[in-house]
């Protein structure tokens, strides 16, 4: 099965389930994955896309 059929079929397990504890597991772990890919950026990093977040916020961005 390729990335997009697993990622559908994923999309459909969540909307259909009605178990509570198994959706904040599933939050759970994609909050864990996101802390670990920002924990891996360099300090500059980090600011650069904080910049950009509060750029973005603020209406300051030029959409290409």
């Amino acid at each position: 099965m390729d990335l997009n059929a697993e990622k559908l079929e994923l999309i459909q397990k969540i909307l259909e389930t009605k178990d509570i504890s198994l959706l904040k597991k599933a939050k759970t772990i994609f909050d864990e994955a996101e802390k670990v890919v920002w924990e891996e950026l360099t300090p500059e990093q980090q600011e650069e896309i904080n910049i950009g977040i509060q750029n973005e916020n603020r209406g300051d961005v030029v959409d290409f």
